[in-house]
């Protein structure tokens, strides 16, 4: 005996459905931290002072301690002076967080890139986008562009330098993982071994004692140096970009955050309104120009 056409419908529709549950169950489900743009590229999460941040209500900005002039001054990231500190209140603020829901926090330069979970919303510190560092965090589009300078003591051999072939024979010094030591081993490769200091004022108290004939900076650092820290020191020259695509800072992210494409959306509209131009007018404006080392 058959079953009836009805029931052999019934059955066959119950199998479709038992059969698509269980392709459901099995298939790849979306990753929501899978990159910065899929995840924050539903409407709502963008929403201003609402966003996924690691404390609700609150916004946690990360950079070094100590903080250097002029990008943060007297030391104190909090108070707003400084390029990085008025842009990353700038940011908060395009995000719709004010200046008391903004928390700082204190996090070494190389942890900041570092592989791993971070314990910031984003971190400001001078940090160079690079397709290395991008492997291990998410940065958002650059809020400054900048160039690598030399800075020697007046009068030394390494102030006449001219050209990069005159920076070869040199002990040169910078801080550990920046650009500035990759442009001392990358563009000049000297002769001799550069010299690695966890700390940028390690470097310039080597520069200032003699252990090291140059040490290389970020340009607006070396116009700082040389006017306020070691004023028997001058600029001798900056480089010239690599690549043709000039070097920028971004704010760094965790890998995969929410927040990414956020951050990025109010630093693009930071540039867009002129805002950040005026910041590096008020914050960088002796920082204008430096002899080119070819």
């Amino acid at each position: 005996m058959h079953p009836a056409p009805s029931a052999l419908r019934r059955a066959a529709a119950a199998a479709t459905i038992a059969l698509l549950a269980t392709a459901v169950g099995c298939a790849p489900q979306p990753d929501d931290k899978a990159s910065g743009a899929s995840s924050s590229s539903a409407g709502t999460t963008c929403a201003k002072g609402k966003l996924a941040t690691r404390t609700t209500g609150k916004l946690t900005i990360a950079t070094d301690e100590p903080a250097y002039e002029p990008w943060f001054k007297d030391d104190k990231p909090a108070n707003g002076e400084g390029y990085e500190s008025a842009v990353a209140y700038a940011v908060a603020k395009q995000l719709g967080y004010g200046k008391s829901a903004v928390v700082w926090q204190s996090v070494p330069f190389n942890k900041a890139f570092a592989p791993g979970v971070k314990t910031f919303d984003f971190d400001i510190n001078q940090v160079s986008i690079s397709t290395e560092r991008k492997k291990a965090v998410d940065f958002s589009s650059g809020y400054y562009d900048v160039r690598q300078a030399v800075i020697a003591l007046k009068g030394s051999k390494a102030a006449k330098a001219t050209s990069v072939a005159d920076l070869k024979g040199l002990k040169l010094g910078a801080q550990v993982g920046t650009t500035s030591l990759n442009y001392i081993s990358d563009v000049v490769k000297p002769s001799q071994e550069a010299a690695a200091y966890s700390k940028n004022d390690q470097a310039i108290s080597a520069l200032k004692n003699g252990q090291v004939d140059a040490i290389v900076t970020d340009l607006p650092t070396a116009f700082y140096v040389t006017a306020a820290q070691v004023p028997n020191a001058e600029i001798v020259g900056q480089f010239e970009n690599q690549g043709g695509t000039p070097e920028q800072f971004g704010l760094v992210l965790d890998k995969g955050s929410a927040l990414t494409s956020c951050v990025t959306s109010a630093v693009d509209a930071l540039r867009g309104d002129g805002t950040l131009a005026k910041l590096e007018k008020q914050w960088l404006s002796d920082a204008v120009d430096a002899p080119v080392l070819r």
